[in-house]
């Protein structure tokens, strides 16, 4: 079967109209503009820390592990397989990358945890691909799984280690990381003379080539091979029409439950790998309920990213910014409620003028005037609220924001071999 046959096949059912895509140039401006608001926004808030390399690089190290998790929905979600199982592969991957990177090294941490979180995956595409079983169900039962064999294997693993109990593990070595020498020192004096916007791209900088961990390089790597594959490939398109139509696809002569089992079998170990980061860089120890939801954060920045990589990693980025800012304290979440109102409103006016959402666009200045309110009227944010500024802010720009999104067509949808016969 040649991959111009199922080309033609599935655009026939998978008829859509064209929009432009985003560019390495519209991409640039965006970030551009980005590093532009917050810096305005730290001149007239003299929230330094905001901008600061430091917040910068909590900030991608949180987005990292949600990334990951994302990346592993959009590959079971692009063959047709819903999987919000990913927050018990992450679970999975957290004491895989426990176990074994304390008993045989950092890097086996990493593997433990893919194959962790491909296990949970294996069992939802034989529920799902194999049994038939309801893909929402099945996503909530390895959740529960994930949580309960964790909690089991490290009671009776890491009780007695040095360091380790019933709900940690021993200390686990560190995986190499990475700082480019003179240049992050350089930077780091820019970013001192806080010049507005020049000393704000350097903490930008900064942040990308200071103490790095290559398990973020990596998952950069997965994201840029993620899109290569699914997008550029005869495999991916073939995976992307098992997605759209399995009854057109299998009519090419693709078989449909091969892709799916394997796609989710994938997923698994992205969203495994997602919890070894956590356990390896983030806090070197596998702890209990160290995930904290993480894989259902990354499964709305993947919806937020329209099931593409690009949208994924702006959302997962989205959410480990606000989650880093509200690490530093009230006073910073305060100075960001203003950069919030803003960008509110300018989603707001975005959504009426150029896509003629009135009521969206509408709601989105509406709340954006209340924040903006909130930010005038108090000094600080009270400690019991800092907490919830990533998953507000996540929900409200997913709310306002998001516009056309199209899931694949035959995502969930229970499918026999052979039903277009």
């Amino acid at each position: 079967m040649s991959a111009t046959g199922l080309e033609v096949g599935t655009q026939a059912v998978a008829d859509r109209p064209k929009r432009r895509r985003f560019g390495l140039r519209e991409w640039s401006i965006v970030a551009i503009g980005a590093i532009a608001v917050i810096s305005v926004l730290r001149l007239v808030t003299g929230a330094d820390d905001i901008a600061s390399s430091g917040a910068l690089a909590a900030a991608i190290g949180l987005a990292v592990p949600i990334g990951l998790a994302g990346l592993g929905g959009l590959w079971s979600e692009r063959a047709g397989v819903v999987n919000i199982g990913l927050e018990g592969m992450m679970i999975l991957g957290t004491w895989g990358a426990g176990f074994f990177g304390y008993h045989m090294g950092p890097w086996a941490g990493a593997l433990g945890a893919i194959v962790m979180g491909m296990l949970g995956g294996l069992i939802h595409a034989v529920a799902t691909v194999n049994f038939g079983v309801d893909h929402i169900v099945s996503g909530v039962a390895i959740n529960i799984i994930g949580l309960g064999v964790a909690k089991y294997l490290a009671a009776r693993f890491f009780n007695g280690l040095p360091g380790g109990g019933p709900t940690q593990s021993p200390p686990i070595d560190s995986l190499p990381d990475f700082t480019i020498p003179g240049v992050s020192d350089g930077l780091g004096t820019i970013e001192k003379k806080d010049w507005f916007f020049i000393s704000d791209v350097a903490a930008v900088l900064r942040a990308l080539c200071t103490d790095v961990s290559i398990l973020t390089i990596i998952a950069v790597l997965l994201f840029v091979a993620t899109w290569w594959v699914l997008w550029r490939s005869a495999f991916g398109l073939r995976l992307r029409s098992v997605g759209e139509s399995p009854v057109a696809a299998e009519s090419l002569g693709v078989n449909v439950l091969r892709y799916k089992f394997l796609a989710v079998v994938v997923s698994g170990g992205l969203a495994g790998l997602g919890g070894g980061f956590l356990a390896l860089v983030a806090a070197n120890i596998y702890r209990d309920g160290q995930t904290g939801g993480r894989g259902y954060i990354g499964l709305a920045a993947m919806i937020f990213g329209n099931w593409r990589p690009g949208g994924l990693l702006t959302g997962a980025a989205l959410f480990g910014y606000t989650d880093a800012v509200q690490l530093r304290g009230g006073a910073t979440v305060h100075a960001f409620l203003l950069l919030f109102a803003v960008l509110l409103v300018v989603i707001g006016v975005w959504q009426i003028v150029r896509n003629q959402r009135v009521v969206q666009g509408g709601l989105a200045i509406v709340v954006g005037v209340l924040v903006g309110w909130w930010y005038f009227a108090v000094d600080a944010v009270p400690a019991e609220l800092t907490g919830t500024t990533p998953y507000v802010t996540t929900l409200l720009v997913l709310a306002f924001a998001s516009q056309r999104l199209r899931m694949p067509a035959a995502d969930g949808q229970i499918y026999r071999k052979g039903e277009g016969h």
